[in-house]
């Protein structure tokens, strides 16, 4: 299977607008016979939305991700965004999954990074949320989540074969470390691929690192994005094809 990420510049607090952005990603994913897009965090409000939140956040299950899942039943693929959830008692970060045929999935970030986003959003309980593609198992990870290596090795044990993560990367030095060594390890001392989809550009309050990247089991890049502008990155996932990788890197298994 190949999938997409969409690094993207969402238009701060238009989720009308980041929707249309991300129909058109999809049918420029589709045409490259894609099975998954993925938008990063928080895609469909921008990060930067601040006060705006409690007026953004929307349920689960509801108009708003009825409309993704009307994008991805149009052009014949999954989707994965990031966006403000609203339920009865707090506002999440969260993350929604859908086939565009019926299954769906919320992942709900379980590690909050920084004032911000302790402000406006309530951390969830650590949890493995996993859906099925095209054979392929996915496992679901927010920004921040992929930088503990026991969020990885959780999903990795439950059968992952990609960690797809929506992330808000800022640029700086540390930024840079993370999006060009640590995407990369996570996937080897896991064998796994992971998926990492970042912004771009700048918003009132924050600058973006881009640098989006797909890393394979063997802690090769497969696809990446630069640091300035929109980009769709596309790699094939094929869990097979590194069986050697999983022979000779035996973590998982070797585990006490």
């Amino acid at each position: 299977m190949k999938i997409a990420g969409f690094q993207m510049q969402p238009v701060v607090g238009d989720i009308e607008a980041n929707l249309a952005k991300i129909e058109a990603a999809a049918g420029k994913a589709a045409e490259r016979e894609a099975g998954l897009l993925i938008a990063p965090e928080l895609a469909l409000t921008g990060y930067g939305a601040a006060d705006r939140f409690p007026g953004l956040a929307t349920p689960a299950h509801g108009p708003v991700t009825d409309r993704l899942s009307e994008i991805a039943a149009r052009h014949g693929l999954a989707i994965v965004a990031g966006f403000a959830e609203q339920t009865h008692e707090a506002i999440f970060n969260s993350a929604f999954f859908t086939d565009g045929k019926g299954q769906t999935a919320v992942y709900r970030k379980c590690n909050l990074y920084g004032p911000y986003e302790r402000h406006w959003f309530r951390q969830e309980d650590k949890r493995e949320v996993l859906a099925d593609l095209g054979g392929i198992r996915i496992g679901f990870l927010i920004c921040y989540d992929v930088e503990f290596p026991e969020n990885v090795r959780r999903l990795a044990k439950a059968g992952a074969d990609l960690v797809v993560v929506p992330t808000a990367l800022p640029r700086g030095w540390s930024g840079d470390f993370i999006a060009e060594h640590m995407i990369r390890v996570r996937a080897f001392e896991n064998q796994v691929f992971v998926a990492y989809v970042n912004h771009c550009g700048t918003d009132d309050l924050f600058a973006y690192a881009g640098l989006s990247r797909i890393a394979a089991p063997d802690g090769r890049l497969v696809a990446a994005a630069g640091v300035e502008g929109e980009a769709l990155i596309v790699a094939g996932v094929d869990p097979s094809a590194y069986a050697r990788s999983r022979a000779e890197n035996t973590y998982l298994a070797d585990l006490p």
